[in-house]
């Protein structure tokens, strides 16, 4: 029997990380104390579950051009199997990330081949009844990709577990295509504010709750809190709060793809959602105490800090 891995659909784009004290007021400047120019986006999530132990096949659209040079090679880096071999007539995208002080991040993206995701291409993947797959709402926010994902969606076996993480841009996508989404979604797992905007007059515990009923039956909706933990709502059981991990913080870039990553890394291994969502929390923990974007722990680590705990 084929072991089973993650099957990532989504978005792999530059990041043009700045670091700054605090951002400008609007048509004003600062300078940047530091900056980076690194592979970001998707590729996170998938360096957290790959380093928790997870094969991942990266199942995305990337470029050629500078861009698409830097993704390449972080994919290549990343020890993935690439399913595509890219489109060779454009870049992939890039992604302006400002981090101020007190490590609140603002993106600006520029799209680019990522968005041009094809049910042809999703089909390469040969989807398995235990691999896990992801899907972004970056992704759903690209019409070629939009089109694509809900029918290969509703291809895939019936066993085959779906993570869906709706993404800042949530209320920018068609509520037409998120409830095809969601109606083939086993966990949805958003931020607070995500959650929020999904389920209108809630907090975290109630989002979570109203959820339910958006997505699979039997599935699990997940919201985190950041330093606060995740509320777990599973079935028709009362969420449950797993709480986080006091650390020193010093860049939440990338948190939520490690949270993302792990997660699916610890359901693929078997444990129940709120196990699997302790694990994901220590793994944002950790993330947090490091600059960067692609700042999930190995799976040793993960260990030695719940075991502190």
């Amino acid at each position: 029997m084929s072991e089973p891995r993650l099957i990532f659909t989504g978005n792999v784009i530059v990041d043009l990380v700045m670091n700054v004290t605090t951002m400008p007021e609007a048509g004003g400047d600062t300078v940047a104390h530091d900056s980076d120019i690194t592979a970001g986006g998707g590729l996170n999530t998938m360096v957290a579950a790959r380093r928790d132990g997870l094969p991942v096949v990266f199942a995305g659209q990337y470029g050629t051009g500078h861009f698409g040079g830097i993704v390449r090679e972080a994919l290549h880096a990343g020890g993935f199997e690439i399913l595509l071999p890219g489109l060779g007539d454009q870049d992939s995208g890039y992604c302006v990330a400002i981090v101020d002080a007190s490590t609140e991040r603002t993106f600006v993206t520029v799209v680019g081949a990522e968005g041009h995701l094809t049910l042809e291409d999703l089909r390469r993947a040969d989807t398995t009844a235990r691999d896990i797959v992801y899907v972004s709402g970056y992704s759903l926010a690209h019409p070629v990709n939009a089109e694509s994902l809900p029918i290969w969606l509703d291809e895939l076996p019936a066993e085959t577990r779906v993570i869906t993480d709706p993404s800042p841009l949530v209320t920018e996508l068609d509520p037409a295509l998120l409830d095809r989404v969601f109606a083939r979604t086993d966990v949805l797992s958003a931020n607070e504010r995500e959650a929020g905007l999904l389920a209108p007059g809630t907090d975290a515990r109630g989002a979570a709750d109203a959820l339910r009923a958006r997505i699979r039956p039997g599935g699990t909706v997940i919201v985190r809190e950041g330093a606060l933990g995740c509320w777990v709502a599973t079935g028709d059981a009362d969420p449950v709060l797993v709480p986080g991990f006091a650390v020193d913080a010093v860049d939440s870039n990338g948190a939520g793809d490690a949270h993302g990553g792990v997660l699916a890394a610890g359901l693929a291994r078997g444990l129940d959602p709120v196990s699997a969502a302790r694990r994901a929390n220590a793994a944002a923990a950790i993330a947090v105490t490091r600059r960067g974007p692609a700042t999930a722990p190995e799976a040793a680590e993960i260990d030695a800090f719940l075991a502190e705990r």
